[in-house]
């Protein structure tokens, strides 16, 4: 359901559908912000503490995620209030500060949980403590002095306290700054351990990965820029520390020139890693980078992706008929769910609208738009730190991404493949199947169908990575670690991947491996991309060198961009052979694959020959 949007009128749950303009103005952004504060306000308790969305549980607990409701919800209104200078014609911060009264009550049945109870309080603790800080005067001034304290006291346990090694650092950062601003309790050891740790996760060229993975950078995706681009520089604007915030203005902006390329012709973000649930919540550091002079982008360009990104999601289904965001990527899509998914998880999106902070006469909501790169030229370019090779076309406006370099996985440790972090190939316009190997893969297939999977690769070089098979007997995944099971253990398995416009020409060479437990026979089986019926993509697969057999499976309710999928797959006739090169070229995009290139393989060496004279040379080292 999109929602209405008219000059002059507050748009409310179960109203007409129309269409958000590609660059909304500031005025429209507000009014979805009011109606999306307005749906959730039906499922509140009386007092406000909690706000109890509709949908399944999180592994947290349904009091968690009533807490999640209020305070992530509470920080959408806090961008509201303060970008509109405290004007506020539907009293959010009457109604948030009377449920924060009552959530930091010790007698209220409402109550939140303290951080022993509940370890995700302290997540939401931040977006409470962020909200806090920019509404001070409309709220935190006009508490009353006992509320003040509650709320200090529930914050004062965060100081100091176990926290995991992620982002997670920055949710004590936050909190500690602002009861520092306060008088409540702070620790700067806390600080001195989110920057330190943030140095060390900085991969360069303002990539972070979000903590590390068995001591290696190998956890990139969108909290990269939701999370480590977000804080910080908030934590420098509440602390006031002009030196560090120049730290981290010089990453963002290096991050962004980036950013901007992965964001296609649609207005969709790469369709990649976890949490994918929170949506728009990636146009946060774009937003944090116009507020903290930290971009290279165009203002006009600015408003345009923060545009095409709302108009994207909010046609798509995002929204249901009740105005709630769903757990979902378009629409409803459960299987997207991770373990500490609840039905207000979704309102991470709530950075989104960061943009807010801006005011009226910003030039990003004055100055004409700008056309997103992948709108303006085709480009292919590497991104070193992740280990992403990146194809934008302008004739479509896909993007996409080979992936030879990270799996959020410890590289010493064999795992379940996370469909959202270990497929080859991911893009704006084409999801992952959320199953186990199939899609934008490369994988050996045993005699009862079961396909071999791939984490821990390991990145070889710039679009070349080798992975051991491995057949778990629990095919079920997290992001952060592999299930309690066993593995049967079978050959190397090398790929290689050059990009040239909508086509990647995919290379696999199966070597044979010592200890091995799986006595195979083996086939070989490529996977092209998954695409969905009516979605105006061409997804081709064809056979270069080798694989002589073509099927097409087939996903029901296994894709995030709809109920059915199509995915092309090439296998070997017989046995896979130990040493041979084995080829396929591989096709996303608007129009159909015209021309296929030629190959000149050796034995470690494939020379591509694409139809318009360019020659691309593949190395594929030896095990």
């Amino acid at each position: 359901m999109a929602l209405v949007s008219r000059p002059g009128q507050i748009v409310t749950p179960r109203c007409e559908e129309v269409i958000v303009h590609p660059a909304p103005s500031r005025a429209e952004w507000e009014r979805l912000a009011d109606s999306m504060l307005l749906a959730v306000r039906p499922w509140a308790t009386d007092t406000h503490a909690l706000i109890h969305l509709p949908g399944p549980v999180s592994g947290s607990g349904r009091w968690s995620d009533g807490l999640e409701g209020y305070a992530r919800t509470f920080l959408l209104a806090a961008f509201r209030l303060a970008g509109a200078s405290g004007d506020d014609p539907h009293r959010f911060a009457e109604w948030y500060a009377q449920g924060l009264a009552a959530g930091v009550d010790p007698a209220n049945p409402d109550r939140w949980p303290r951080f022993g109870e509940c370890v995700q309080a302290k997540v939401e603790a931040a977006s409470i403590a962020l909200g806090l800080h920019l509404t001070r005067p409309w709220l935190w001034d006009r508490l009353s002095s006992r509320t003040q304290q509650r709320l200090l006291d529930w914050l004062a346990p965060m100081v100091g306290d176990d926290m995991p090694q992620n982002n997670w650092l920055w949710f004590r950062a936050v909190t500690g700054a602002f009861a520092r601003t306060v008088g409540g309790a702070w620790s700067q050891d806390d600080f001195d351990h989110a920057i330190e740790s943030t140095d060390r996760w900085h991969a360069g060229e303002g990539w972070y990965s979000d903590g590390l993975a068995g001591g290696a950078h190998r956890n990139f995706d969108h909290y990269s820029g939701w999370a480590m681009h977000f804080y910080p520089l908030l934590f420098c604007e509440i602390t006031g520390d002009d030196r560090l915030a120049e730290r981290y203005r010089n990453r963002l902006r290096l991050y962004l020139a980036d950013y901007a390329r992965l964001i296609g012709g649609n207005g969709s973000p790469l369709i990649q890693g976890r949490s994918l649930t929170y949506r728009f919540a990636v146009l946060a550091p774009l937003w944090i980078g116009a507020r903290h002079d930290a971009t290279p982008l165009p203002p006009g360009q600015t408003r345009r992706i923060g545009g095409l990104m709302l108009d994207h999601f909010m046609n798509a289904g995002a929204v249901d008929d009740d105005g709630l965001l769903t757990l979902g990527w378009h629409a409803r899509f459960p299987r997207i769910r991770q373990a500490y998914s609840g039905p207000a998880s979704p309102y991470w999106a709530s950075k989104g609208f960061a943009g807010l902070l801006l005011p009226p006469d910003h030039e990003v909501w004055t100055a004409p738009e700008v056309p997103l790169p992948v709108e303006q030229e085709d480009y292919e370019i590497s991104l070193p730190a992740p280990g992403w090779t990146v194809s934008g076309t302008r004739s479509d406006g896909v993007v996409r991404v080979l992936n030879h370099g990270s799996d959020h996985i410890d590289p010493a440790e064999l795992a379940t493949d996370d469909p959202a972090y270990a497929r080859i190939a991911y893009s704006t316009h084409a999801a992952p199947e959320m199953t186990p190997p199939l899609d934008s893969s490369a994988t050996l297939v045993d005699s009862d169908g079961r396909a071999a999977h791939r984490r821990p690769l390991q990145a070889l070089g710039p679009g070349v990575s080798r992975s051991r098979a491995h057949w778990p007997a629990d095919e079920s995944w997290n992001p952060f670690h592999s299930p309690e099971t066993t593995y049967r253990l079978g050959p190397w398995i090398t790929v290689a991947s050059v990009i040239h416009g909508a086509t990647e020409v995919r290379l696999v060479r199966v070597d044979e491996a010592d200890e091995c437990t799986h006595p195979g026979p083996w086939r070989l089986r490529i996977g092209g991309w998954a695409t969905v019926p009516g979605s105006g993509l061409h997804s081709l697969l064809i056979d270069l060198a080798g694989l002589d057999v073509t099927e097409t499976a087939v996903g029901k309710d296994s894709n995030p961009l709809g109920p059915v999928s199509e995915i092309p797959v090439l296998l070997t006739d017989g046995d896979v052979e130990y040493g041979r090169i084995y080829a396929a070229a591989v096709h996303l995009g608007g129009s159909p694959l015209e021309a296929l290139p030629e190959l000149d393989i050796t034995v470690d060496v494939v020379d591509v020959r694409w139809p318009d004279g360019r020659v691309d040379r593949v190395a594929m080292p030896p095990v």
